[in-house]
């Protein structure tokens, strides 16, 4: 276990009943002892990227503080992604449940199975725009720019638009508008 550290997590979702597989996600975020969820971005629905003949995501970014090392948030998000029925068959496929980890405090980590930042979070809109309205003062630990001033060189590159139907009131579920 270590000191708590400042983490950003990016949920994504595209198959079955998206609005309820993000709010299991955050729900299990909630739940586990070494995780403490501080703020979640507004919900967005974005076109799909890579792979793009799919339905579109619903995507946001949770603010959370954690004691887990960056290994084991990976073990953790990966398990609530198979919890939720997610299987790896298309590389950028549809998923029913997507958490990547964007940042862990400042640190930068290049390894086999994670690298930290993640690897193509600043050339997503999907990821920098729920991740600005976050946090848009800190700094891109490998960049050295702020979250705002990269995501101006991504706004209005994907079809992104805030979800309105839904807003994430509390800690049990979302309210639908």
């Amino acid at each position: 276990m270590i000191a708590l550290v400042e983490a950003f997590l990016a949920l994504g979702s595209n198959l079955g009943d998206r609005i309820r597989y993000m709010q299991r996600a955050i729900n299990a975020l909630r739940q586990h002892d070494h995780i403490r969820v501080m703020a979640l971005s507004p919900l967005y629905e974005t076109e799909a990227v890579g792979y793009t003949e799919q339905p579109d995501f619903l995507n946001m970014v949770a603010h959370v503080q954690t004691s887990l090392s960056p290994q084991d948030l990976l073990f953790v998000c990966m398990q609530i992604e198979k919890e939720n029925g997610r299987t790896r068959e298309i590389k950028w496929g549809p998923r029913t449940l997507d958490l990547d980890i964007l940042l862990y405090g400042t640190q930068v980590i290049q390894e086999k199975n994670l690298v930290i930042p993640h690897p193509r979070m600043c050339e997503r809109a999907f990821v920098m725009i729920p991740l600005c309205d976050l946090a848009p003062s800190l700094i891109h630990p490998v960049y050295k720019k702020t979250i705002q001033e990269l995501t101006e060189s991504v706004r209005g590159k994907e079809g992104v638009v805030p979800c309105t139907m839904i807003q994430w009131h509390d800690e049990s579920a979302p309210i639908e508008n």
